[in-house]
C-alpha cells in the first residue's frame, strides 16, 4: 500500500520529477517537496532535533496510526514544513543527489546504531523500523501530491 523506501524504488520515482511538474494539492513545489524529504530524513538522523510537539499521553493513539493502513492527510501543515523555507538546490537533479546522500547517511547511522531512536514532533521517539514505516507513508503521501503513482 505504501511505497518501500529503499533507492532503487525511491529513486526511478523522484526522476519522474521536473522542476515544473505540478503539485495536485498543496503549495509546494516539486523541487521544495524533495527538499522537504531531505529534511524529514534529517530529522530521523538526529541532525535536526526536534521537540515533541503533541502531550505524551497521545503518543500511544499517534503510533498506532503510524502502524495503521490510513494514509497522511493531503493538506497537514506542520510547522517544521512551512512554505516559506527556501530552495537550497539551483536544480531539482540535485536535491535528488541530497536525498540519496542523507538516505544512505540515515541507513548507516540505524545499522551502526540498531538501539537509537529520535524524536518526531508528533509521534515521539521512533527507531528505525518504525521511522522507515513513516518515511514509506511520507514518500506515498508527496508521490500522490505530485501524480507519481
Amino acid at each position: 500500500m505504501f511505497v518501500e523506501t529503499e533507492l532503487e524504488v525511491v529513486l526511478p520515482i523522484l526522476e519522474k520529477l521536473t522542476v515544473s511538474t505540478p503539485a495536485l494539492w498543496g503549495n509546494m513545489s516539486a523541487q521544495r517537496m524533495v527538499e522537504h524529504l531531505v529534511d524529514s530524513i534529517r530529522i530521523a538522523s538526529g541532525e535536526n532535533p526536534q521537540a515533541l510537539l503533541i502531550d505524551e499521553e497521545k503518543l500511544p493513539s499517534m503510533l498506532r496510526l503510524l502502524e495503521s493502513d490510513k494514509p497522511m492527510a493531503k493538506e497537514i501543515q506542520v510547522p517544521f514544513a512551512t512554505a516559506d523555507i527556501p530552495i537550497r538546490h539551483d536544480e531539482i537533479e540535485l536535491a535528488i543527489d541530497e536525498y540519496v546522500d542523507a538516505y544512505l547517511a540515515f541507513e548507516e547511522l540505524y545499522e551502526n546504531n540498531p538501539e537509537l531512536t529520535n524524536v518526531h514532533p508528533y509521534y515521539g521517539p521512533l527507531n528505525f523500523e518504525q521511522w522507515k514505516r513513516l518515511h514509506a507513508k511520507h514518500l506515498t503521501h508527496h508521490f500522490e501530491q505530485f501524480g507519481l503513482i
